[in-house]
């Protein structure tokens, strides 16, 4: 512990937020090794842009509607459950895709939706734990220290799983790298049951939070700034490194790819997580925005693996400005909207159905595109839809997190209440 407490410079650390970082940085681990070459598997399978396509805008459709249904059950039953629901749907995913093998590309639509109900169930718990076990004075600490462990993730995973793939015979090492991510998700669930029990109870009124838009204007505008995240990544998160492994032909490549925009990642998150104070969040998201943006035009009309290097070290100088101190604004306007103690879950789901509605409208686009201009206009889908972080800046502006808006809040604030109770994150 007191090794921990001079890494991270914190005083004091809560044991569920280290239980929580742990089960982070295996999820991110277990992603790190696969989730990139998942898709890859499925590009040396069918070699069709319009099967990635599908396969992704599987993960995003089940995404949303699994956390509306865990939502519902998470106010019925312990929340630390609901996680585990989601690490034991994302293992029946890897087990499924070890089963299938070479037929995997014919069963796109199962998969996207096994994998999408896992992120559901998991990202659900996971954030209302974070919005849980976090306070206001650890919120900057505890998102920079879990970017730190999924970069760092990032780094040894892809180089290691390049290489295993790269050093065996045509599938076997990707059975490989999905045995070791089964085996870490059940390392996951373990851990889990270490975490102190945190039932629910109450209705589930997700449309009461919705409609909230209409009388906290912080909400709407967190809420339009979610989409907008999701209008970027809904389809950045997968033409990158499929178009790295088009333009290498090499696993190995992808891997060290991976390990390069992972150890940017890493030192970027050290700093940002010590530098950006709260009064500085607006300033950093909209460098953060800008920088990303122009880092898509690196990639945009010459496609090169030296100049995808030069994108990913740029993207991930940016990524940790612009994420660190919006997400941390995001459960900031939570922590302090309408009912929100009791209405924390209903706040998680609501702000993952927005950012996944971006998402979707994203890989929607992607697929017209593929189908009108074939694979010739992505790149100019890119230019169009590499704005969104951008104008994350311009719906998160007028945000102001010290007047509240007149509603009775205070009393039910999980600023309010101490750790493990109704407690106050990515």
């Amino acid at each position: 512990m007191d090794i921990f407490k001079k890494i991270t410079g914190e005083d004091h650390v809560p044991k569920d937020l280290l239980l929580l970082l742990l089960i982070g940085g295996f999820y991110y681990l277990s992603i790190a090794l696969s989730n990139t070459f998942v898709n890859v598997y499925i590009w040396k399978q069918s070699q069709s842009f319009l099967d990635i396509g599908l396969y992704n805008l599987m993960i995003v459709i089940f995404q949303p509607l699994t956390f509306i249904l865990a939502g519902r059950w998470a106010k019925r039953i312990d929340r630390v459950i609901v996680m585990r629901l989601g690490v034991i749907s994302l293992a029946v995913f890897f087990i499924t895709v070890l089963l299938l093998g070479s037929h995997a590309s014919q069963f796109l639509l199962l998969l996207g939706a096994l994998i999408g109900i896992g992120f559901g169930f998991y990202w659900l718990a996971f954030n209302v734990l974070t919005f849980e076990i976090t306070e206001p004075e650890t919120r900057d600490f505890f998102n920079g220290f879990l970017g730190l462990l999924s970069s760092f993730a990032g780094m040894i995973g892809p180089l290691t799983a390049g290489w295993i793939i790269s050093s065996m015979e045509k599938f076997t090492g990707y059975k490989v790298i999905f045995a070791v991510s089964l085996f870490l998700f059940t390392l996951a669930v373990i851990t889990s049951f270490y975490l102190r029990r945190r039932p629910a109870d109450g209705h589930f009124v997700i449309k009461r939070i919705i409609s909230e838009r209409g009388n906290n204007p912080q909400w709407k505008r967190v809420l339009n700034a979610h989409f907008f995240q999701g209008l970027r990544e809904g389809t950045f998160v997968f033409v990158i490194g499929i178009w790295v492994f088009i333009t290498t032909k090499s696993e190995m490549a992808l891997g060290t790819f991976g390990f390069v925009e992972s150890a940017v990642l890493f030192i970027s998150y050290f700093f940002v997580s010590r530098l950006i104070k709260p009064s500085g969040r607006k300033k950093a998201i909209l460098i953060g925005g800008i920088l990303l943006y122009a880092s898509v035009y690196l990639i945009a009309f010459k496609l090169t693996y030296t100049t995808l290097i030069f994108y990913a070290v740029t993207a991930a100088i940016a990524y940790p400005v612009l994420l660190v101190p919006y997400v941390s604004m995001t459960y900031d306007v939570i922590g302090k909207g309408w009912q929100a103690a009791e209405m924390r879950i209903e706040y998680i789901v609501v702000k993952e159905m927005f950012y996944n509605s971006g998402r979707i409208v994203s890989i929607i686009l992607f697929l017209a595109t593929v189908l009108i201009f074939n694979k010739e206009g992505i790149r100019y889908l890119l230019l169009f839809i590499g704005l969104g972080h951008f104008f994350i800046y311009f719906c998160i502006r007028h945000v102001r997190l010290k007047t509240q808006h007149n509603r009775k809040i205070n009393a039910n604030s999980p600023e309010q209440f101490p750790d493990g109770e109704s407690g106050s994150p990515i």
